[in-house]
């Protein structure tokens, strides 16, 4: 797991054709390897399986996603975002083991490192790296190809940073951890992500208050001294990242005093556009409440509740720009349902409650100072989710699901399972079985992706869709290949899977239509 987190940051394609799947698709397949890997590891002498109340309804959220993506419209998109959040729970259940054989801090030291590295791409970006794998559409992205995934592990990895600043025993600790914490804060000043500017802020604001309440951590001198060390550094990470030249071409004058005046304006801009499209979303969970619309499927529906002029839409195509809502809660209410996402939220606050009392009752203050980083990195992780999507994404779903497993309060346990040596290689074989699948696909993508370049012929995007025929993108492709070679024959059965993945998309029904076959759909 501790390799896995490293490998998730810096696994990219130089695919240029496949803007977001090229930097999605192998991290996935990290996620997927780096999931089923731990998880069989840990059953080889696991003589019994422990739920709490959290994972009781961490389990029921999955079993009504898994319900809902059995249902969903493009089963393509449900299957790869239901083995998203399988593997996010597996790891961080493997995590949560991993922490009571008390090897919780090597664990959470590589996830750090991790983040850092990810903050490291992105700065170089910043200061004039060129790179294949970097992308120019939202830089400085680094390896993530988009600068807001990157601000949103910076945010979520201050907590963090903050930790091992405050409980490291020798200097060299506390030395690694404020030099980790200046490159993640430069990296999220130049992200000019709002969104991460307030988790980042909130998870400071909510520990600062904790902190103060707690009888172990309130006035102890060496949390103080080291405190006033981590503002210190903070400071000279703002100031270095307004004050050196950088070779991001912001459009205003003052793009950081802009942020910062703007952070909560919801009249104009991304704002303006996040409520329009909350509004439309909620529609959608209203029209289906007790399922959604499955799994991933959020762009399939989308369309059919917006306006022509919604800024969540490409007016060109009529699709939406991403393939996500800008809220991971959002996405759980529209695609899941009501139930699931009561589920998700009860199991979160159980988690927040127990930790929180472990802060106002822990004995010392490295107790203290453990569940105050793991109240911060969530609180961090749901206010990213509130505004943008987080936990629907392959690294986060690594990242943060290692670092809450290791950090999380031990609570009794509600359910405890016996698993004989029958059950556990049963179990062990399910697993491997459903993780070879998550994996397989996620390799098969790649090399779909691979094969179908910017020069591929005919024969090479024919193979590419037979290794990932979900891909709507390739089947696009190839459908409007065929037409421009006026071979309607070949194009049809394409542009027909292209329109199953997305009925409301624009460009299959005019390739349809250019062949005489009468187009479904809104026009």
């Amino acid at each position: 797991m501790c390799g896995g987190a490293v490998a998730v940051v810096l696994a990219a394609a130089t695919f240029r054709a496949f803007e977001l799947d090229r930097f999605f698709i192998p991290k996935e397949l990290v996620l997927h390897l780096t999931a089923v890997t731990a998880v069989l590891l840990l059953l080889t002498d696991r003589r019994s399986l422990s739920l709490n109340r959290s994972d009781t309804f961490f389990a029921a959220f999955l079993a009504l996603s898994a319900l809902s993506a059995v249902l969903a419209s493009n089963h393509w998109l449900a299957a790869r975002s239901l083995a998203l959040s399988t593997s996010l729970f597996a790891i961080y259940w493997s995590a949560r083991a991993l922490a009571e054989a008390s090897i919780a801090r090597t664990l959470v030291a590589w996830v750090a490192t991790a983040i850092v590295i990810a903050a490291v791409t992105s700065l170089l970006q910043a200061y004039g790296v060129e790179s294949d794998i970097f992308s120019t559409n939202r830089s400085p992205g680094g390896t993530f190809g988009n600068r807001n995934f990157v601000a949103h592990l910076a945010a979520i990895g201050v907590p963090i940073l903050v930790w091992f600043a405050l409980t490291s025993r020798r200097a060299i600790g506390v030395t690694l951890a404020l030099l980790g914490l200046i490159l993640v804060v430069a990296a999220l000043v130049l992200s000019r992500s709002r969104a991460a500017w307030i988790a980042a802020a909130s998870a400071v604001v909510v520990g600062g208050v904790m902190a103060w309440r707690s009888h172990t951590l309130a006035w102890n001198r060496e949390i103080a001294f080291r405190s006033a060390l981590l503002a210190a550094a903070t400071g000279l990470a703002v100031s270095a990242a307004l004050v050196l030249p950088n070779t991001l071409e912001w459009k205003s004058d003052s793009p950081y005093l802009d942020s910062v005046t703007h952070v909560m304006s919801y009249r104009e801009g991304s704002g303006r556009g996040r409520l329009i499209q909350y509004r439309n979303t909620m529609g959608i969970a209203v029209d289906y409440p007790l399922l959604g619309v499955g799994p991933g499927n959020w762009p399939v529906y989308y369309p059919r509740f917006a306006a022509r002029d919604d800024p969540s839409l490409d007016p060109d195509d009529g699709m939406t720009s991403n393939p996500w809502p800008s809220s991971d809660w959002m996405a759980v209410i529209a695609e899941r349902g009501f139930p699931a996402a009561l589920c998700l939220a009860v199991a979160v606050l159980g988690l927040l409650v127990v930790s929180a009392h472990r802060v106002r009752t822990a004995a010392d203050s490295a107790e203290g100072l453990t569940a105050l980083a793991f109240v911060s990195t969530l609180t961090a992780t749901l206010v990213c989710g509130a505004f943008d999507a987080v936990m629907l994404l392959p690294a986060p779903a690594l990242l943060v699901g290692a670092l809450l497993g290791a950090l999380s309060t031990p609570s009794r346990a509600r359910l405890t399972i016996e698993l004989s040596p029958a059950r556990r290689r049963l179990l062990s074989a399910a697993i491997a079985v459903l993780g070879t699948l998550a994996v397989g696909r996620s390799a098969l993508q790649v090399v779909a992706m691979a094969l179908a370049g910017d020069s591929a012929t005919a024969r090479a995007l024919e193979v590419a869709t037979s290794l990932d025929p979900g891909s709507y993108r390739i089947q696009l492709r190839l459908a409007r290949d065929y037409v421009d070679r006026g071979s309607c024959d070949r194009a049809k059965p394409h542009a027909l899977a292209a329109r199953a993945r997305f009925p409301e998309a624009a460009e299959p029904r005019r390739l349809l239509a250019a062949c005489g076959v009468r187009a479904r759909g809104r026009p």
